[in-house]
């Protein structure tokens, strides 16, 4: 292909799938020396005070200025500097600390696993696992055995838990149930998001034995001990009895399919007439080729967790709640998300 029929927007297209580990790394530098947040309290510093804020060298400093610059992550105007359009956006918006933990995900866990990722689809198999220190079967499994990863992979997944139970709280109608099962819930960061905005709710989180207790500290700083509880499960062994709602929060894309429709049947057979599913992760458009976001967020499912699930679409899950034998589905898309999340009600 010649120079004249490749234009610049195509260029640059071509050096970011390139170079995109590097591009990476500016981002990463960005957030972890506080770049980003320098110039979102202070815009419009010269590169001789964004150098001596950060105390870095100047060599150092041009490099990190100038890659970010090209980058539009930050702007340059007259040797001053401050943030591009696009952080500008996210810390205007309150999901910077969503993103920044992300970040802190992708460099400390994910980058990791993907050296393997081609392996990983030869073999169909999490290959990548084994970069990640610690014995067992999955991630979840081996970050449990290593504090700094385990703190990295909850701080992310609580940031971001924060940002879409926003959604949950605004989109979906919680006033018909009374007791809600969150499935996998962590550190119970969306029970308690929503037994405060929902004061007649009832939560019950399950999780493994090594996450109960972060579950139990987290009830216990928000003062919900009353209406939140936390217990010790297996969701593929026994979803409990007695709730009339089940949360499957960034679950199902962790596992195949006929995993996931195994799952749905138990909460069908636990729930009474009228109880409801709610699933909420990213979601794949139903045609097979977006957005970009679910796809490069597969390649984690591909290469590390260990459940053999990828980003799932719209429809593949629909038909499951169906097959499992849910008779109403319904599609919630939330507003103003920046990320494909999606929201989907399933009616016994």
């Amino acid at each position: 292909m010649s120079d004249s029929t490749v234009g610049p927007a195509e260029q640059d297209r071509l050096s970011m799938m390139l170079f995109g580990h590097a591009a990476f790394q500016y981002l990463h530098a960005g957030c972890e020396l506080g770049l980003f947040r320098l110039l979102h309290n202070s815009p419009g510093l010269s590169l001789e005070a964004v150098r001596d804020e950060l105390g870095l060298q100047d060599r150092p400093i041009s490099i990190l200025l100038f890659g970010t610059a090209a980058l539009r992550l930050i702007e340059r105007n007259d040797d001053h500097y401050r943030n591009g359009p696009l952080i500008s956006r996210l810390m205007q918006h309150g999901q910077w600390e969503a993103f920044e933990a992300a970040v802190e995900f992708e460099a400390h866990i994910n980058y990791n696993g993907l050296r393997d990722f081609t392996a990983s689809l030869r073999e169909d198999s999490n290959v990548g696992l084994r970069r990640i220190p610690g014995e067992g079967p999955t991630l979840y499994h081996r970050l449990a055995q290593n504090d700094h990863l385990n703190d990295t992979f909850f701080r992310y997944m609580h940031a971001w838990s924060q940002m879409v139970n926003r959604h949950l709280i605004e989109m979906v109608d919680f006033g018909q149930v009374s007791r809600l099962l969150d499935v996998g819930g962590g550190d119970a960061v969306n029970a308690v998001a929503l037994a405060s905005a929902f004061p007649h709710l009832k939560v019950t989180v399950l999780e493994l034995a090594d996450v109960v207790p972060r579950a139990l500290a987290g009830i216990r700083d928000a003062g919900v001990e009353d209406r939140v509880r936390a217990i010790e499960g297996d969701m593929f062994v026994e979803l409990p009895a007695g709730h009339d709602c089940m949360l499957f929060a960034h679950q199902v894309q962790i596992w195949p399919l006929e995993r996931n429709l195994d799952l749905f049947r138990r909460a069908h057979a636990a729930l009474p007439p009228g109880g409801r599913v709610i699933i909420t992760n990213s979601m794949a458009d139903d045609s097979g080729d977006g957005p970009l976001y679910a796809a490069l967020d597969s390649a984690y499912f591909a290469a590390l967790p260990g459940g053999g699930g990828r980003v799932y679409s719209w429809g593949q899950l629909e038909e499951c709640l169906l097959e499992a034998g849910f008779t109403k589905v319904e599609r919630i898309r939330p507003r103003r998300a920046w990320t494909p999340l999606g929201i989907i009600l399933g009616i016994k």
